[in-house]
């Protein structure tokens, strides 16, 4: 409890400095630490209740994992969370799980959402993201907008546009549901900044399928209020624009 508490600090702090050597140190330290721990447990646990040892599963994992090792766990809390690659400069990776949004084309409200857990391909969450739109909102649908992240969905129902990078080789109509698809990135954007999507306060998988599920809610009724609020703006105004009127006819 004090001398890995130290170490962790140490760990983080050399990192942050980017003294890579000063921070490895202290990571071979707290593996050591780690190691005796679990040796040390299993000598004096005769009969472990099965929470330790799910435990001591986690720690071997966590220490015999490497650099290139498949299915790595990165938070003891929550094993289940994985590394998704971006690809993007400012934030190269993301800790977390995949979550996929549906989305209708002319007015931007968010009709299904759905947490993946795997870090799945992109093609591949399709039909469950269609399938649980179709359910939620009783309409069959006839054609959706991806982008290049969807190529091989394998779906024939339903006519599945992909935004290629050349867009001229296009009608207008085509062009059009095209440029429709990047009203999505937004949406994203606000559901991460101002509905929590960004960070998980729920525990385990059903935690994540919640706080998608709570996202997309509260981004649909902060959309409905501001909607309602500018009929009643619109309303108070035409009183008073009813009500001026009335007043320079009477005092002309």
């Amino acid at each position: 409890m004090r001398v890995g508490k130290k170490a962790l600090r140490r760990q983080q702090n050399y990192g942050h400095a980017r003294q890579m050597k000063r921070s490895k140190k202290e990571t071979r330290k707290l593996k050591t630490y780690l190691g005796r721990i679990v040796r040390d447990v299993e000598r004096k646990a005769n009969n472990p209740s099965q929470k330790l040892k799910e435990q001591l599963s986690l720690a071997k994992q966590f220490l015999e994992q490497k650099r290139n090792s498949k299915n790595k766990i990165y938070s003891i809390h929550e094993p289940h969370v994985e590394c998704i690659a971006k690809g993007k400069v400012h934030q190269r990776y993301e800790f977390g799980c995949k979550v996929g949004f549906v989305t209708s084309a002319k007015r931007n409200w968010i009709l299904g959402t759905q947490a993946f857990t795997g870090n799945p391909y992109d093609g591949h969450t399709l039909k469950n993201s269609l399938d649980q739109t179709e359910k939620l909102t009783q309409i069959k649908i006839d054609q959706a907008t991806c982008d290049l992240g969807y190529r091989g969905h394998g779906i024939k129902e339903t006519k599945i546009h992909i935004v290629p990078r050349n867009k001229s080789k296009a009608s207008r109509a085509i062009r059009r549901w095209w440029k429709r698809r990047n009203a999505i990135e937004p949406i994203i954007g606000h559901s991460k900044s101002e509905h929590r999507l960004n960070r998980n306060q729920l525990a385990g998988e059903l935690g994540d399928q919640l706080n998608a599920i709570f996202s997309a809610c509260g981004f649909n009724i902060k959309k409905l209020l501001r909607a309602f609020w500018l009929w009643i703006q619109n309303l108070f105004y035409s009183v008073y624009e009813l009500n001026f009127q009335r007043t320079l006819t009477l005092q002309t």
